[in-house]
Order: structure tokens, then C-alpha cells, then sequence
């Protein structure tokens, strides 16, 4: 039997998740930092970006690796010191994504696993977590903010490949990832198969969960007509992956294909929705990242990493991830081990 819904229905058949998620959307929206234009921010801060190493950066055409890093170093370089003269670390995050980067409603501050590492690093580079300027910036801008000096780095679930060397530097991995499908419970949606024939299919612009589609669909619906140009209003194209979540409690799409991370915690904001297959259906991992060339910058992240994975279960990552993520992603014993390129 077909069945049918209002959007009103819908939404409260959701459990109002998504008035929540709408706020969210609303506040990223006027906080989401300008990418056309430089100049000091909102706190007199000056937004040249992180100086560059002498080094060539490593980049697609070469990449073998791509989670193949710079060595750890504590050394101050161009980049270092100009954070340190600014007296603030400059990071993009996200503001919605339940239990990676969000804003506490109670509190209005900023929470998450990818907040956690953000005051790891302004603790290691200007000796206080606090000391950080957030900006949130939509899945969309994270390479464009970087590129225009707009911050020092991105820490927001941005998976490292090959495609991105050739315009952001990463770090050694600090999480593990894949891509799944998320739908509502009693979708007759299995995975990320040939169930998703005819299915209309949501990703965030500039995604990893775009491109897999784009390989191979299976017969989903899930580029805008428009796909591609500066034409408004996409539907299954999104700047911010919540925004499919919002779609998707809406019915206006069948199913939002995104990093089973973030997913599992739009699954635990919203108990119509679940985890579609047994498992992810890629292996990605998350970098820091920082403008391309930034190598004294990335080789300080990676030595922020190192102190952050030591310690075993006691170990400041491990911490985060029993705080944060164990509850929607558990079984996790350990961080992904770092690798790091040979020259």
C-alpha cells in the first residue's frame, strides 16, 4: 500500500527533531564566515593566512598515500608564529552535526569530538584551549576558507584523498569513516544498493558521499538539474549535510547518503531514522586540514596528535570518543595509527 504525508504529519511523526535541526540550519546561516572578501573579522583580527614552507606540498598527481603525512614536529615556522602573534587559533568547524562539532542549546557554546581536538591544538600552540575563534562554514566552503586565508585550519569530519592535495595540506588521520545510507526505519531502502533504484538521494555539495554516487548510483536520483551552477535552491544538492537531514524529515528525499559518523548522530537526534547495511561501504578517514603548503602548521598538528593518542584508553582521544561517539559508534579500542611520508 502507498502511503502518503504531509509535510506537517511528517514532522511530528519525527519526534520535532527537526525544529531543532531547522535552528540550527538558521543560526549557521548567520554566522557562516564571508568567502569573497578579506580584510579583519569580527574580532579586529587580521586574516592573512598561514605562512608557507619551503617544501613542495605533496599533490594528486603524485599521491600514492594520501593519509601519508609530515613528520610531528614542535618547531615554530611562519604559520606558528603568526597564530602566535594573532593570539587566537582561526578554526572552521561545523555547528550542527550532533556530537562531532554543535552548539549546546543550553549553553550556546560549541561541543564535540572535532571541538575537543580544536582546543588541543590552541592549548599546544598558545598554551590555553579557550583561546581559539570558531567559525562555522558549511560542507561546501571548507576548501574555499582555507584558501582564502579565512581560517588556520578546518577541523570538521573532512575526509583526506587525493583529489583535495592539490588544494589543502592534511594532518595524519584522527578518525576513521565510511560512507552509508541513512533512511527511515520502515524504508524498504537496504544500503547502498540496488534498492536505491528510482530513490531520490541527498549528499552535501563537495562531499566524498557526492562523488561515490557519481561512481556509481545504482540507479538513485541525486543531481539537481542544475547540478553544477550557481542556480539556488537545490533539492538532493545540499552546502550543509544537515540540510539533507531536514529534507529527508520533510519527505522531500528518500535517503541521505553521508559518513556513517555523522550519521549515527542525526540517527541519535532522530529515532525514525537508522543506518542503512552492515557496514559502511568506504573506508575514509578525517584529517585536519590547513592551507596547502602549511607545512610547519600540519607538521604541528601532527605532533598535537601524537601527544593526543598516547595513553591508551586513558589517552585524551579515547576520552572524547567515550564522551562523544561511543554510544551511536561503539567498539572502537583505539585512534587510526598515523603514517607519515618518507621525505
Amino acid at each position: 500500500m502507498t502511503r502518503t504525508f504531509s509535510a506537517r504529519g511528517r514532522l511530528r511523526g519525527w519526534g520535532g527533531v527537526t525544529g531543532m535541526a531547522v535552528a540550527c540550519a538558521v543560526t549557521a546561516s548567520l554566522t557562516l564566515l564571508p568567502l569573497s572578501h578579506g580584510g579583519p573579522g569580527p574580532f579586529g583580527v587580521g586574516l592573512s593566512g598561514p605562512g608557507t614552507a619551503a617544501a613542495v606540498p605533496v599533490s594528486a598527481d603524485d599521491c600514492t598515500d594520501p593519509e601519508a603525512s609530515l613528520q610531528p614536529s614542535s618547531a615554530d615556522g611562519p604559520g606558528i608564529e603568526k597564530i602566535k602573534e594573532r593570539g587566537k587559533l582561526i578554526a572552521g568547524v561545523d555547528q550542527n552535526s550532533f556530537r562531532w562539532g554543535y552548539r549546546n542549546p543550553d549553553t550556546g557554546k560549541l561541543e564535540g569530538f572535532d571541538i575537543d581536538l580544536v582546543r588541543a591544538i590552541a592549548q599546544n600552540i598558545l598554551g590555553d584551549p579557550d583561546k581559539v575563534i570558531f567559525r562555522a562554514i558549511p560542507t561546501n566552503q571548507r576548501i574555499a576558507a582555507l584558501e582564502n586565508d579565512k581560517v588556520d585550519v578546518v577541523v570538521r569530519t573532512m575526509t583526506i584523498n587525493c583529489s583535495r592535495l592539490d588544494q589543502v595540506s592534511f594532518s595524519t588521520a584522527y578518525f576513521q569513516a565510511g560512507q552509508q545510507v541513512l533512511a527511515p526505519k520502515d524504508s524498504p531502502i537496504t544500503g547502498y544498493d540496488k534498492s536505491l533504484a528510482g530513490k531520490r538521494v541527498c549528499t552535501a555539495e563537495g562531499s566524498t558521499a557526492y562523488e561515490a554516487l557519481e561512481k556509481q548510483s545504482f540507479g538513485a536520483k541525486f543531481k539537481d538539474p542544475h547540478d553544477g551552477t550557481e542556480a539556488d535552491e537545490d533539492q538532493l544538492t545540499v552546502p550543509n549535510q544537515l540540510d539533507c537531514l531536514v529534507r529527508l524529515q520533510l519527505g522531500e528525499v528518500d535517503a541521505v547518503v553521508t559518513d556513517n559518523a555523522l550519521a549515527a548522530g542525526q540517527a541519535a537526534q532522530d529515532p525514525a531514522v537508522v543506518l542503512k547495511g552492515d557496514k559502511p561501504f568506504t573506508t575514509e578517514y578525517y584529517g585536519v586540514a590547513t592551507k596547502h603548503g602549511a607545512n610547519d602548521l600540519v607538521a604541528r598538528v601532527n605532533q598535537v596528535l601524537v601527544d593526543y593518542r598516547k595513553g591508551g584508553k586513558d589517552s585524551p582521544w579515547m576520552v572524547s570518543y567515550r564522551k562523544w561517539l561511543a554510544s551511536g559508534l561503539p567498539g572502537i579500542s583505539a585512534p587510526p595509527a598515523p603514517k607519515y611520508r618518507s621525505n
